[in-house]
């Protein structure tokens, strides 16, 4: 991995904590009734996407599932009109007709949030074919739930990535919980990773709680597919310290495994890692945390005073 500077590591502890604030403040905004349908929080999952950040280049492509608010902020979209989507305001990216599931950024290679599960994977996929195609060297990174890893377009999209050799590093975010249920409970075999040995293609386990381990392999990958050596699979195991969606009280695992897991914070591991290195003060750090409650503070107010679409958006973006 290469030598992180002090830049970078404030860049990880701000945007791991800009996710964790803009959740927070997204389910006060939830239990207040100003954002309908379904909303799935990243508090606690926050060191895999800020990791594989790190190792993006500009015109790479991501694509995601439904869980994507904090995807977004990690590839530098603004916080203001991702709330304006969550609140189904023009001002969002998908001009609120996306909501919390569906937000969509072309101009940032960013497709999706995705409500079905496992639909994101062929789409990615195909995102990947556009980049050999066009011979860009770019890639595109798709984020998998381990929910979806028994879904048969999972392994139609494993198999044409590797028939066809194509630039796509799969990123399998296992949490632990398909919904309710516990992956061992669900899954046959430990590690998911393995899925796609079938296709010949390599892959690991990384600890996702450490945002620093994430860096590391997905730097690692990033590099082998971009190379032109195929597909690549990351399992980066994490956790999500809330339900799966608003809506659920997660009364399927108890308060002992919530606060195991809550003593190994991965936002805690970055700030300690910050000061034990002197990049920054307690203080100091504090202080950009004040900043950036001030500055989703400032987004939840904008998404609020901004419009609701009028009823002739109804008619655009749709394929006649």
């Amino acid at each position: 991995m290469k030598k992180l500077t002090k830049s970078d590591h404030l860049k990880i502890y701000s945007y791991m904590l800009k996710i964790r604030r803009f959740e927070e403040r997204s389910s006060q905004l939830y239990g207040m009734g100003h954002i309908g349908g379904f909303c799935h929080l990243y508090i606690g999952q926050e060191a895999v996407v800020v990791g594989v950040l790190m190792t993006i280049k500009k015109n790479d492509s991501v694509v995601t599932t439904y869980r994507d608010h904090g995807h977004m902020i990690a590839r530098g979209l603004e916080p203001k009109k991702i709330m304006s989507e969550l609140t189904g305001r023009v001002d969002g990216y998908s001009s609120g007709k996306g909501g919390s599931m569906h937000m969509f950024s072309k101009k940032n290679n960013f497709y999706g949030g995705h409500g079905i599960v496992g639909a994101q994977v062929p789409i990615g996929t195909g995102i990947a074919f556009t980049h050999k195609y066009n011979g860009d060297k770019n890639i595109c990174r798709t984020y998998i739930g381990d929910g979806a890893m028994n879904n048969g377009q999972v392994f139609e999209a494993f198999n044409l990535a590797a028939l066809w050799n194509l630039p796509v590093l799969y990123i399998i975010e296992n949490n632990k919980y398909g919904m309710g249920t516990a992956v061992d409970r669900a899954a046959a075999g430990s590690d998911l990773y393995k899925r796609g040995e079938a296709f010949g293609i390599k892959g690991e386990i990384v600890n996702g709680m450490n945002v620093y381990s994430v860096i590391k392999a997905a730097e690692k990958a990033g590099e082998y597919v971009r190379s032109g050596k195929g597909p690549y699979i990351l399992e980066v195991q994490t956790y999500r310290y809330r339900g799966h969606s608003m809506s659920d009280p997660a009364k399927y695992r108890t308060k002992t495994e919530l606060e195991q897991y809550k003593s190994s914070d991965p936002i805690a591991i970055v700030k300690e890692e910050i000061i034990k290195k002197k990049v920054a003060s307690k203080n100091e750090l504090e202080k950009l945390d004040k900043e950036i409650i001030e500055e989703i503070k400032s987004a939840a107010n904008f998404a609020l005073e901004s419009q609701f679409p009028n009823k002739e958006e109804l008619y655009t973006d749709v394929y006649l």
